[in-house]
């Protein structure tokens, strides 16, 4: 054995070893910081997020439609609407720098439509001079124009509020009033009749909110969001009831040693199969069980695209490419799943000898 070096080395039977000391501290006291940081971090997310903010949209006050710990009667009123048609029609023009996100929204419990004997209206929060609960608003569906000023409706017909009209159809599309760029020639009529100004008439409305919807930001926050809401079906079929079947698995495997090779082979690829076929019913090619990103019941005849359903359709052709490939690799190990049937038979039976022999 070599004593140590100048260097603090020491040499062992030909090894070079050396005192093992910490030589980065700088590195180190970043570490902890970034660990303290990350430890502060969640614990903020955990007391102060809200995981509604992933799905639900803010409302023109910044609450979180739906939140119950929010503005006073809000819980139950889970869906986004955009009052005003015309900052919608704005916000969708190539050149403009107003956003949706900017356009005056309010949360509902439901969708307006408008309809064929008046003019329908969607007014604010119940406040101010309005002497109405929230549930007497929700209940009046949200109209108390009867109740204005002559200055307020002056002002609601200059679509300033605080009430605005029910022009255009809308459907809930994860939480957001998509409207429907058809609008109602009757509310219409009645709105120009009142002296309201002009409000636009074009698919930029439709394509303005369904544009933000299916923002690559918002699908990835709601895959995220389902990803939370599914944990306990991950625990489940992730980790309890495969160790349950892989029990199962070795009990039968016990007992029926020459049929579990086929068993298994043959459950695979009826598994696979019927997934494969779940996903052709949701990816609409085959049935009527289609994918829609249409909340609730909708007029058969109001069609919604989706990035998730392109997703699906994508995942689809994957797992056909998958289901096809395992049945052709399956009968090509036939003869091996032979060989294997009688390698587990004779080492069944020569453990059953030995532990008799013992």
């Amino acid at each position: 054995m070599s004593g140590p070096s100048s260097d603090g080395f020491i040499q062992m039977g030909g090894t070079i070893r050396h005192k093992r000391k910490c030589r980065d501290i700088t590195f180190l006291v970043i570490f902890i910081a970034f660990s303290i940081g990350m430890v502060v971090n969640s614990s903020f997310g955990f007391n102060q997020g809200n995981p509604l903010r992933l799905t639900h949209g803010l409302d023109y006050k910044g609450n979180v439609c739906g939140d119950k710990f929010a503005y006073s009667g809000l819980g139950e009123l889970e869906l986004r609407y955009w009052q005003n048609p015309n900052q919608v029609y704005q916000s969708g023009l190539k050149d403009s720098q107003f956003k949706l996100a900017n356009a005056r929204s309010i949360c509902l419990l439901d969708c307006p439509i408008p309809s064929d004997d008046s003019l329908v209206w969607v007014c604010d929060y119940p406040e101010g001079d309005i002497s109405l609960s929230m549930t007497d608003w929700i209940n009046r569906k949200y109209d108390y124009f009867e109740f204005l000023t002559p200055e307020m409706r002056n002002s609601s017909l200059q679509l300033q509020g605080p009430c605005y009209p029910v022009i255009f159809p809308s459907v809930n599309v994860y939480w957001s009033c998509q409207f429907i760029a058809r609008a109602s020639n009757m509310s219409l009529k009645h709105w120009q009749q009142m002296g309201g100004v002009n409000i636009y008439e074009d698919i930029v409305i439709d394509k303005s909110i369904h544009k933000s919807i299916n923002s690559r930001s918002a699908v990835l926050k709601r895959y995220m969001a389902d990803i939370g809401k599914a944990w306990p079906v991950l625990v489940v079929c992730g980790g309890i009831l495969p160790l349950f079947l892989s029990v199962v698995w070795l009990v039968m495997i016990r007992h029926f040693v020459a049929a579990m090779p086929w068993i298994t082979v043959v459950l695979f690829n009826v598994l696979i199969i019927s997934v494969t076929m779940f996903y052709y019913l949701k990816a609409g090619w085959m049935g009527n069980d289609v994918i829609s990103p249409i909340i609730g019941e909708h007029d058969p005849y109001i069609d919604v695209s989706g990035r998730e359903l392109t997703h699906l359709r994508v995942a689809t052709v994957v797992m056909t490419f998958i289901m096809s490939v395992a049945i052709l690799s399956s009968i090509a190990i036939v003869r091996r799943i032979l060989r294997a049937t009688s390698v587990l038979k004779a080492s069944i039976i020569y453990d059953t000898i030995m532990l008799n022999f013992d």
